[in-house]
């Protein structure tokens, strides 16, 4: 029988070899991936508090579990627990600037300052790491291998890049061994890591702000392929364009919808579900049901399915895991789901990520009418690809713009959505808005299938458009 989501367990693996750590600190507390390493030490009992920048729903919930979080850059709010270098760890994110008030104080008196990915690493050396790398869709795919395994005989522990709706968490603590962790290229994070086995899904170039061309991005992707454990594996995306280099004794397979070591065959979409053969060179499993039923969640499944399998999952732990996976929050999330109306929200932020995802909605929905809102992430992004960002929502039949969400950037000039509106597909219903007038345009207009896309902060309106379309 499945085990009960969210049931407390006791960890009993140290996460680090420092016996007198009573504080963490964290600088920028509410992104997604310090949030559950912040849950972590919640559960340890240990006195948990930090910065962010603004509050979210996601700050406001880890307050209510016990963390400590204020909202200005000032070095007078952190808490006394957390002002003893020998007993407090800081963890940051790479997004926070080096001058930050509160990260200097703690490097000038002589903290232990740790990036979120080199806890990860430590993490990953005292357990069997099950990592998922890529461009696009490993939030996706190790939420889904989480869940497999967890709803399994051998159990893991995961600390994820997006809220499972199975568990309303992104973070599952357990006695296994293994943890399945999301592997980060941005900032070479994932360099940190010591993986027993991984998933690369994607190597499209991004963060070209980060590594300045797409030769830097692929060797990265290789350099971390060289940080496989012996005896473990690598599952990677047939076709990708990166060299990996492997140590030896980490075996190789690779993996496609139709093609590879693990593969799909006989797929049936109809009314709604979506069915398929898994094929593995260990052993093929007949009749997987998808329990989130879009397209692109095939392959995903398959990279999970493959990760789950190698380390011990038996055929009727993979179809049970595959059917009952609810998703993740932002990830192809449906809202509204009527004959008449669908409405969803999807992270997709990168060109083949809106790609796929247009591709998919196209799938499902061949003959509706298809409307996007999207909000561009990042001036770099928008500038390095934005006749990609064209081609890909030129797929669907409208594509309304707002601004791009700088999040960690300084404008640049001449870099606006104009530039990806101006490059859209003849035919395609186009115009541009700003942020501020979505819930006006959402209340003026009548919608068939509705979906908003990007990472920014138009996804804090979704609510609100959801009670707006549910009135009409």
């Amino acid at each position: 029988m499945p085990k009960t989501p969210n049931n407390p367990i006791k960890l009993t693996k140290p996460i680090m070899n420092t016996k007198d750590m009573k504080a963490v600190y964290f600088v920028g507390a509410g992104g997604i991936g310090m949030s559950a390493i912040a849950r972590y030490f919640i559960r340890r009992g240990l006195v948990v508090a930090g910065y962010d920048k603004t509050p979210s729903d996601l700050t406001r919930q880890l307050e209510r579990e016990g963390m400590l979080i204020h909202y200005e850059e000032n070095v007078d709010e952190i808490p006394h627990a957390c002002r003893l270098p020998q007993s407090c760890l800081v963890i940051y994110t790479p997004a926070i600037p080096a001058d930050h008030q509160e990260l200097v104080f703690f490097r000038e008196h002589g903290f232990d300052i740790q990036k979120r990915a080199q806890v990860l690493g430590t993490i990953t050396q005292q357990m069997k790491g099950l990592c998922v790398a890529g461009t696009h869709g490993k939030t996706t795919t190790s939420t889904m291998c989480a869940h497999i395994m967890h709803q399994a005989s051998m159990d893991c522990n995961a600390f994820l890049g997006g809220i499972s709706k199975n568990y309303g968490t992104n973070y599952i603590l357990s006695d296994s061994d293994f943890v399945v962790i999301e592997a980060d290229e941005f900032d070479r994070s994932f360099h940190w890591l010591n993986p027993w086995m991984t998933v690369i899904t994607s190597t499209d170039p991004d963060h070209l702000d980060i590594y300045g061309t797409k030769e830097a991005y692929l060797e990265s992707f290789r350099h971390y392929t060289t940080l496989i454990q012996p005896g473990g594996a690598l599952i990677i995306h047939r076709g990708l364009e990166m060299q990996e280099q492997l140590q030896k004794g980490v075996r190789r397979f690779d993996y496609a919808l139709n093609e590879g070591d693990f593969h799909a065959e006989n797929i049936r979409i109809e009314n709604g579900g979506i069915t398929f053969d898994f094929v593995s060179p260990i052993e093929s499993v007949k009749d997987i049901v998808l329990g989130q039923p879009i397209p692109i969640n095939i392959e995903n499944g398959i990279a999970a399915m493959a990760m789950a399998q190698l380390n011990g999952c038996t055929a009727e732990e993979l179809r049970y895991g595959i059917r009952t996976y609810g998703g993740v929050d932002r990830r192809f999330d449906f809202k509204i789901k009527t004959d008449r109306l669908v409405f969803l929200s999807d992270y997709a932020h990168h060109p083949k990520e809106i790609y796929q995802s247009a591709r998919s909605i196209r799938e499902l929905y061949r003959d509706r009418h298809i409307t996007a809102i999207f909000q561009p992430h990042l001036y770099t992004r928008t500038r390095d690809f934005y006749r990609e960002f064209a081609e890909a929502l030129s797929q669907l039949d409208e594509v309304v713009l707002t601004e791009i969400y700088p999040a960690r950037e300084e404008p640049i000039e001449g870099v606006t959505s104009q530039l990806i509106y101006d490059n859209l597909a003849p035919g395609v219903e186009k115009q541009l808005i700003q942020k501020t007038d979505v819930l006006d345009f959402v209340k003026s207009r009548e919608f068939d299938v509705l979906i908003v896309l990007g990472a920014g902060d138009l996804d804090n309106q979704v609510p609100q458009i959801t009670k707006i379309l549910e009135k009409k």
